[in-house]
């Protein structure tokens, strides 16, 4: 193996290392940035960074009954037991008759996750953009909202008939909204409620004003059964969040095997054989092999046909030269007779395998004694 040869070779397996190297290091990233949860989104019995525990015990402390509900039934029996605040998240697993009705049969809504359809149905309204999660002031004239002072802003919203606070250009942070004798409101909860965000600016008051107007609170968090078999729900919503770096990882590890993979069984490479065989072994066994098809012409022909080649080239004659110059030539450099040159370079035919083995032995002996006869010739 050449050096060059070494060092493709040192090469390629350097890229290898190299893309496994940087998988391991794109699944140590993902893994380290993942949360893996047992628990549903914003659910107040979380205590990760995304969930609501501490929001739920502060209002507990406050002495407000925080019930958590898992499914709508469930839900509406809660609320039917006197005044109480709901907690209604805008879940794909609610249709929106389930999120109409919900709202409707609570004292006070607030809308804990909201979508562009919760805030159709229920602020005629429109999701405006997305903020960037620092500290805005109030500027409106809510009371519950002066109180908290700057709050962390999320999603942003526009409502007509509703009250608009913590304005970002052209919408709000927080919806408010007096509907009937109920009121309703709509606050990204993700920046507001969750754990990670509550001790933030003024969002645990803002909190606890919005969700602690009554002395007893519905908490809901759809599990899979609660919605209705007709909500629509995606594939991707339906996916954990894990499933796509998952995917990613596996492909790029598919790549780096296919690589590995590829250039082992890849095109053949031409190497040097550490073995020179000779012209001579070559034909002379060739030569067998036409002796034992019963080939004995075509055999002796090859045998001759290089060596009338190795002696034209070895006493310069040209190969367009016929047989009869090329023996006479042989014969003058060796001092065999040329009768004796011509019979052994000729076409005489072989009679029998004997005749054909002595004729390859006379050969050998002729380029023997050829080879023998140049050094005398050049030192002449």
């Amino acid at each position: 193996m050449t050096v060059r040869h070494r060092l493709a070779r040192a090469r390629t397996w350097a890229v290898i290392g190299a893309v496994i190297v940087i998988v391991g290091i794109i699944g140590a990233v993902i893994s380290a940035n993942m949360r893996f949860s047992a628990y549903d989104r914003f659910d107040p019995d979380d205590p990760g960074p995304d969930g609501m525990r501490a929001l739920a015990r502060i209002l507990s402390e406050q002495g407000i009954d925080v019930v958590v509900t898992r499914d709508v039934a469930s839900a509406e029996a809660a609320l039917r037991e006197g005044a109480n605040t709901l907690v209604l998240p805008d879940s794909p697993l609610l249709s929106d008759g389930q999120l109409t009705s919900l709202a409707q049969a609570a004292d006070s809504v607030v809308v804990s996750d909201p979508r562009a359809r919760s805030i159709r149905l229920l602020f005629d309204g429109r999701i405006q953009g997305y903020g960037t999660a620092a500290a805005v002031a109030p500027d409106c004239d809510l009371p519950v909202a002066r109180r908290a002072g700057d709050v962390g802003v999320g999603a942003t919203f526009t409502a007509p008939d509703a009250v608009g606070c913590y304005p970002v250009d052209d919408a709000y942070g927080l919806l408010w909204q007096q509907h009937g004798d109920a009121t309703r409101a709509a606050v990204d909860g993700s920046v507001v409620f969750t754990n990670e965000h509550l001790a933030s600016d003024g969002n645990a008051a803002l909190a606890l004003g919005l969700l602690g107007g009554h002395d007893r609170l519905v908490w809901l968090v759809p599990a899979l059964a609660a919605g209705s078999g007709t909500t629509g729900a995606t594939l991707g919503e339906l996916t954990p969040p894990w499933v796509t770096p998952a995917i990613v990882l596996l492909g790029v590890t598919a790549l780096a095997g296919a690589i590995w993979r590829g250039r082992r069984f890849g095109p053949l490479v031409h190497e040097r054989l550490p073995v020179t065989v000779r012209a001579g072994e070559t034909t002379r066994g060739l030569g067998r092999l036409y002796a034992r098809a019963g080939a004995r012409d075509h055999a002796a022909a090859l045998l001759r046909e290089r060596a009338r080649e190795r002696a034209a080239t070895a006493l310069s004659v040209p190969r367009s030269a016929d047989t009869t110059a090329i023996a006479d030539a042989v014969a003058a450099a060796t001092g065999i007779p040329p009768i004796r040159s011509r019979a052994l370079l000729g076409d005489e035919p072989v009679p029998d395998d004997r005749a054909l083995a002595r004729l390859a032995a006379d050969l050998r002996a002729l380029e023997a004694r050829l080879a023998l006869s140049r050094p005398r010739k050049e030192s002449q």
